[in-house]
């Protein structure tokens, strides 16, 4: 079977991500690497051009290899996922956080590669238990142990922004997958009560939560990065201040270009562009789950939905948390934001999304044939 077709609303409003991505990397970045040691303000555009280079290979390689034999690699997925989560403890905390592995000059963030071996063992899961997931002991019990496991280790390291965005996939697979919804519902609670517990139990995480309610509480302290975020996109108004003319991003945006670079797009950028990478991720959505929609199989339509889901989930919190719309956490914008675990990994599920594309319309036109 001959694989020529390829979804390209899909690949260009990833790449128009991209390309919107890496010139708001330069400009965010420039005035800190500047400011730096090293004096060069094109540190971070020339490293998040490498890393996209990698990732468009990546996605290409993955866009070509047959989704199905993905299956085989389940439990090599399962025992991978274990050894990377157990291994963060093994050097040394970032900002708090054992979420880091280290190899020379390189840094290597596991959880990146956690959440597609998550996606892909609960698609596999599911697929298999598709008329037994009505069921919460036959069908839903399996899947619930291994999402209870991963999330549970991805909670000690601590980051709860993974942890959600984990638990957000999973349930709207479990959901996508035939669950029951009073099954959902009772997951739903227990989960909503878990997340609370983890953030009265911490004094920074409460911290966060007040900001929320009330931004301008503390803004020299507490809620200085919200502060300065909103600034930045209010200051930005209709059609943007101009590209490179960020005020914000001199010192006032902490993270402005991983966490918050929307800020500084919106600054910069304004509502206009603002909303036109928005739309550019509602495209992508709309397109991935009518892949995911017209698949042949439980499998590929289960994959699709995990990796639409998990870009979508971690866009929708980023663009929330910028905008004060929830809690302060450290969720990057996907092909956006500078960084390389995220892009590569990211870039290559992209590639898998496209391949089940390619098999559901070569099947489509062999039917029709």
């Amino acid at each position: 079977m001959r694989n020529r077709n390829i979804d390209w609303y899909v690949l260009v409003s990833v790449l128009l991500m991209l390309g919107i991505g890496i010139i708001m990397v330069l400009s965010a970045s420039s005035p800190t690497t500047v400011a730096g040691a090293s004096k060069d303000g094109f540190l971070f555009f020339r490293k998040q051009l490498g890393w996209i280079g990698v990732g468009l290979f990546g996605m290409l390689v993955m866009s070509r290899f047959n989704y199905r034999k993905l299956n085989d690699l389940v439990i090599p997925s399962a025992v991978l996922t274990v050894v990377l989560l157990l291994a963060v403890f093994a050097f040394e905390p970032r900002n708090g956080a054992y979420s880091w592995i280290f190899i020379g000059n390189y840094q290597f963030q596991p959880s990146e590669l956690v959440k597609l071996c998550l996606i892909l063992m609960l698609a596999r899961i599911i697929s298999v238990k598709h008329d037994k997931m009505d069921s919460f002991i036959q069908g839903l019990i399996p899947p619930l142990i291994l999402i209870a496991v991963v999330w549970g280790l991805v909670v000690i390291e601590p980051d709860l922004g993974t942890a959600m965005v984990i638990g957000i996939t999973s349930y709207i697979m479990l959901y996508a997958g035939g669950a029951n919804w009073k099954h959902l519902g009772g997951i739903a609670l227990l989960g909503c009560m878990v997340a609370s517990i983890a953030v009265m139990v911490e004094g920074y995480r409460m911290d966060r939560f007040y900001g929320f309610l009330n931004p301008f509480e503390d803004p020299l302290g507490s809620t200085y990065q919200i502060v300065q975020s909103l600034y930045a996109i209010g200051s930005g108004g209709f059609l943007g201040v101009g590209l490179g003319q960020s005020m914000q991003k001199f010192g006032h945006i902490p993270e402005q270009h991983t966490d918050f670079i929307f800020s500084v797009l919106s600054e910069e950028l304004g509502f206009v562009g603002a909303v036109f990478v928005i739309i550019l991720f509602v495209i992508f959505a709309s397109r991935g789950y009518l892949i995911a929609r017209n698949s042949r199989d439980n499998f590929g339509s289960m994959l699709a939905i995990g990796i639409t889901t998990l870009i979508i989930v971690e866009a929708v919190i980023n663009i929330a948390v910028v905008t004060s719309s929830m809690p302060v956490t450290g969720i990057t914008l996907p092909f956006i934001s500078y960084g390389g675990s995220s892009l590569i990994f990211k870039m290559a599920a992209v590639g898998v999304l496209l391949n089940i594309s390619r098999f559901t319309q070569n099947q489509q036109r062999s039917i029709g044939e």
